[in-house]
């Protein structure tokens, strides 16, 4: 490696390669690729996830302008055609009657239930790290305990460019084409699933309209392999904003419960932790049951100086298919954990800034974006009417940050004027890319803290466009302030960090300004008025 001194380009801004042929429109995403004699796919799948075709007459569509074919696959009836929406009209027309499966009865409200009762059962509690001391005796004793149970939601990926991918099966051989995150994973299934060798099968990767996670799972790729091959013709599946949304492999809800003894001085004694939510990891690598995953306890462990702790999570199944979405489980347990943070401030009479440093003894990158955090954004100082700030802390993938979120009350819910974010995660490549993916990760944050959920009745998802599934528009973004500081530790990440850092932050700014504390997410008019 060279010496540091002697770098011409890590840690300067530099243009991106990219950004021409983004802003030209000659980058080629997955829904741009075209194939000598392709044909489109449009694919039905059963409205409950885990359901199966029972039957189904195709007989309508197959006589509908530019239809090749029909068929099933394990997934569903996919209908070929000459164009998307040949092939997506001639869709409506099938008549499928569904095997819903043994999610038919599944509701949210169960999905909810079950998994706080999993939490206060204590059942298989796999432990974070091992416990200091004796923390639930020191609480059950305590003279000052606070408790507080925390719930985050379900919500969906919903990348702007729906999942859709290329495929060729010939003689053999497998040509794929389109945007994963996962191509090796992609190679290898196709290659057992066509019973060929992996070097006879080639993934080319485009550019991803978004991806968070999504296109890490390859279902959407094994449809399009599986249709080229029925078809005998290179094929493009494509799925409908509909089919997105109502198909994803979602982030888990979790239920979390916290509680602490605090001192004289306000100062917690002893401090528990308990989050139930369901292994994405063992869903996707079947991990066993009993084995810790360590994807659902990123930033459990608060970084803060408590003499006893224990901290544990609990697997639970609540029914519904689950996957990474960006920043994994320090979504739920940061505004777990940060949201305590300001409780326990509050309980002790004290500023929540000058509380948690008080606790951060010994760990100087934590002190110093949470200082700079409260320099920057003028923490302390007067606000126009109807303002006040929340602050949030956190590591994550190696990076080291601080939030502090300024929000009102509108319509009975947050509004976010400004985020300032410091963060320490060592030795920066390219500045001006770190501060484009804080930027996205807070919007892309913001957009699930405040309105995003999904739902489910009758083992249905509820919500099929962004109709009922709201993002963020430009005229709702806070102003974001970011400060980079400038480190020679070793890299951390940055594509996710902030996303789980914002919904504390602006949960804290609420309590501040209108006297609620929100402990469930998302922060719609609704919950706050239940808090």
């Amino acid at each position: 490696m060279k010496d540091p001194s002697q770098f011409r380009i890590v840690g300067t801004r530099t243009t991106r390669l990219d950004t021409p042929a983004k802003v030209n429109g000659t980058a080629i995403f997955g829904i741009d690729v075209k194939l000598p004699g392709m044909v489109y796919a449009s694919l039905a799948m059963s409205p409950v996830l885990g359901g199966s075709v029972k039957s189904f007459d195709a007989a309508k569509a197959k006589g509908m302008p530019g239809v090749i074919d029909v068929v099933q696959i394990p997934d569903g009836i996919a209908v070929v055609a000459s164009s998307y929406w040949q092939s997506r009209k001639a869709r409506e027309a099938l008549s499928i009657i569904w095997d819903e499966g043994p999610n038919a009865n599944l509701s949210t409200a169960a999905m909810i239930e079950g998994t706080r009762a999993a939490m206060l059962s204590g059942k298989g509690a796999l432990p974070v790290r091992p416990p200091v001391g004796d923390a639930d005796n020191a609480i059950e004793r305590g003279a000052k305990v606070v408790r507080a149970e925390y719930f985050s939601q379900t919500v969906t990926h919903s990348p702007m460019e729906p999942m859709n991918f290329t495929a060729h099966i010939e003689n053999g051989k497998a040509l794929l084409i389109g945007p994963t995150q996962w191509p090796d994973a992609a190679q290898g299934a196709v290659a057992k699933m066509l019973d060929i060798k992996p070097e006879n099968v080639a993934v080319q990767s485009t550019f991803l309209g978004g991806g968070f996670g999504r296109r890490i799972d390859i279902d959407f790729i094994l449809q399009a392999a599986q249709i080229s091959k029925a078809v005998n013709k290179p094929v493009k599946l494509i799925w409908s904003r509909e089919d997105d949304m109502t198909h994803d492999f979602y982030r888990p809800m979790a239920t979390l419960q916290l509680a602490a003894s605090l001192g004289a001085d306000g100062k917690p004694l002893a401090q528990t932790y308990r989050c139930a939510s369901q292994s994405i990891t063992g869903r996707l690598f079947g991990l066993p049951p009993e084995a810790p995953d360590a994807f659902m306890a990123e930033a459990a462990a608060m970084p803060y100086n408590i003499p006893a702790t224990r901290l544990d999570i609990i697997k639970h199944d609540a029914g519904l298919r689950v996957g990474y979405w960006r920043a994994v489980s320090h979504n739920m347990n940061a505004f777990a954990n940060e949201s305590f943070m300001d409780e326990l401030a509050s309980a002790a009479g004290q500023d929540p800034v000058a509380y948690r440093m008080s606790l951060l003894q010994g760990q100087p990158r934590f002190l110093n974006v949470l200082q700079q955090a409260a320099d920057k954004s003028g923490w302390g100082k007067p606000l126009a009417a109807g303002r006040a700030r929340g602050v949030a802390l956190m590591e994550g993938y190696d990076t080291y940050m601080a939030q502090v979120a300024e929000v009102s009350v509108k319509d009975g819910a947050p509004w976010v004027h400004k985020v300032t974010v410091v963060a320490d995660l060592g030795r920066m490549v390219n500045p001006d890319t770190v501060e484009a993916q804080i930027q996205s990760s807070i919007i892309f944050g913001l957009s699930a803290a405040l309105w995003g959920e999904i739902t489910v009745d009758k083992g249905r998802v509820q919500q099929n466009n962004f109709h009922q599934y709201r993002v963020m528009r430009n005229n709702e973004a806070p102003e974001i302030e970011i400060v980079l500081v400038n480190s020679t530790e070793k890299s951390g990440g940055i594509g996710e960090p902030a996303t789980a850092l914002i919904g504390p932050a602006v949960a804290n700014a609420m309590f501040a300004v209108s006297g609620k504390r929100v402990r469930r997410m998302p922060f719609t008019p609704e919950n706050v008025a239940k808090a």
